[in-house]
């Protein structure tokens, strides 16, 4: 086997790793940002009962205020 076959083996192994663990970083850099949105959506689902329930505490109030008005 030539030398210049084993430097070119090893160089195309190099650029493999390399590439493979950019592709690693990107895709653990890509899962990180998606698990942040789902957090922030999780946040709102749990909220969302929260202001549904006094948003019909207001509406109450205001039927009763119109109630005495009107």
């Amino acid at each position: 086997m030539e030398w210049t076959t084993i430097i070119v083996a090893f160089i195309t192994f190099l650029g493999s790793l390399i590439g493979t663990y950019s592709g690693f970083k990107l895709t653990s850099y890509r899962v990180e940002q998606l698990e942040k949105k789902v957090e922030k959506h999780n946040n709102f689902a749990e909220r969302l009962p929260i202001l549904e329930e006094k948003l019909k505490v207001a509406d109450h109030r205001i039927e009763d205020l119109e109630r005495k008005v009107g």
